[in-house]
């Protein structure tokens, strides 16, 4: 049944939301000379201001689900929009280096909330039945913000000024928690457990160095050593957290979760085909602008098309999903999304714009419906009380696969331009294209994994699978 009223806004609020946060994060990098200049600083050290943004994300990520169920999803839902509007604007105001990272550290807290939390708001708002229609529309910003931010923040910067980037989200922002406070119910958890500190610190320290040594190793702003050195710190903070969550009542981020065959092919499955996804916006624009030698403007004009092809899913999706199911589409459209995606290899200076139209609206189209089908089986079989435990774990897998999706694209190409001095050349990009595509691909294992009725109350098929009794406990 289509979704109406109260529970077509709620997804269209948490969308909104998300679009913001998404469009901000991508737009600043075309701004980010713009504001060195503003604020007396050299470009390569204003990367702080990205890197302090994503500190924030690794560190209050998994405590969203804890948070949310102590005060309620839509009061934290509420205060994450207004602390990430109020973040904006701080950064529009920011004088110096030091006022825009803290400003950065201050957004990114509203911004690690607002994601989780808002999937959370959406479970707990809209049937299961209405699921994958409420997930369609929350799938949109994580697709079109990436590739709308770049051009979006080049015009801002070159016609008006850096800080407008910012203070655009304000009016948004405002009519967002306007809008969650009128319609969103407030629903917590009758049972709270206490906070696993120990699990906090372990988690920030692991997602951090996971995230910062990606990021490094994709911006190339640090050495690669010093790159590797954060990820085996990141690595092993994780591990010794694995290590703490299996002994302890009530761990921060409950591993028993992957127990649900679901939940586990959402997360598993899902992180290998978003590294391919979040090496496209890093990958694509740099083969145009610096393979190619086209202008910004022009690449902005090429890569908008995708989010054409994301939008247009919305409106399939749900026919596409009760036809087939959800096993099927993910196994079949994760092959065909790297196939895709291999094909932008394909892509020449030289290529007829129609060829790159289509291609990139076609693989827009089915990255987002496999993007529908796996935000939405994640939570087939959770049960209701875990709903906010799994919310924080599947928002920080996606965070770190798309981090290590920027950092694996550019280790490509680092490796395949040492031949000629570190110089960049169009087939670099191919090899690169062909790399993550593959990677992509290695999501189908995890696909096949599901049992042929995975998700069939989502969808409104007669026969609906129970979740096992142990996959439902709750303990580690």
């Amino acid at each position: 049944m289509p979704l109406a009223g109260r529970q077509l806004l709620i997804p269209l609020i948490v969308a909104c939301a998300l679009f913001m946060e998404n469009l901000d994060s991508t737009v600043i990098n075309t701004a980010l000379p713009a504001i060195a200049r503003s604020l007396h600083e050299n470009p390569l050290t204003l990367n702080m201001g990205i890197t302090s943004y994503l500190f924030s994300l690794a560190v209050f990520v998994p405590i969203s689900g804890w948070v949310a169920d102590r005060f309620g999803a839509r009061l934290v839902f509420q205060a994450a929009i207004l602390i990430f509007t109020l973040g904006s604007i701080m950064c529009g105001f920011s004088q110096s280096l030091l006022d825009f990272v803290l400003a950065r550290i201050f957004q990114g807290l509203g911004g690690a909330m607002m994601v989780p939390v808002g999937r959370l708001v959406i479970l707990r708002n809209v049937s299961k039945t209405e699921l994958v229609e409420a997930m369609s529309y929350v799938t949109i910003p994580a697709l079109v913000g990436p590739i709308v931010g770049p051009p979006l923040g080049g015009f801002i910067t070159t016609y008006f000024d850096w800080r407008w980037i910012f203070w655009i989200n304000v009016p948004i922002g405002i009519a967002g928690a306007i809008m969650a406070a009128r319609l969103i119910r407030n629903v917590k958890e009758d049972f709270l457990p206490p906070l696993d500190w120990r699990g906090l610190i372990m988690t920030g320290i692991g997602c951090s160095g996971l995230i910062f040594g990606f990021e490094f190793l994709g911006r190339g702003s640090m050495s690669v050593s010093f790159a590797f050195a954060l990820l085996a710190i990141g690595a092993a903070a994780s591990a010794v957290y694995v290590w703490h969550a299996r002994r302890v009542p009530h761990p921060l981020l409950n591993l028993s979760l992957l127990n649900i065959p679901t939940f586990r092919a959402s997360v598993t499955g899902g992180f290998l085909f978003r590294m391919g996804v979040g090496a496209t916006p890093f990958l694509l624009p740099l083969m145009l602008q610096v393979g190619f030698g086209f202008s910004p403007l022009h690449s902005g004009l090429l890569t908008f098309v995708a989010a054409a092809g994301a939008l247009c899913m919305k409106f399939t999706a749900p026919a596409l999903l009760r036809r087939f199911g959800f096993r099927p589409i993910l196994v079949w459209n994760s092959i065909l999304c790297g196939a895709m995606l291999a094909c932008y290899a394909l892509i020449r200076a030289d290529s007829p714009a129609i060829f790159i139209w289509l291609l990139l609206l076609t693989s827009g189209f089915f990255r987002s419906l496999l993007f529908t089908s796996l935000n939405a089986v994640a939570y087939a079989d959770v049960p209701v009380e875990r709903m906010s435990q799994a919310t924080s774990f599947s928002s920080m897998g996606q965070q770190l696969s798309l981090s290590f999706g920027v950092g694996f694209g550019a280790l490509v190409l680092h490796l395949v331009s040492m031949h000629q001095g570190a110089k960049l050349v169009p087939t670099d990009f191919s090899v690169a294209f062909v790399c993550v595509a593959a990677v992509s691909t290695l999501a189908v294992f995890s696909f096949r994994a599901l049992p042929e009725d995975a998700g069939s109350e989502l969808t409104g098929a007669r026969i609906v699978r129970t979740p096992s009794k142990e996959a439902a406990q709750p303990g580690a």
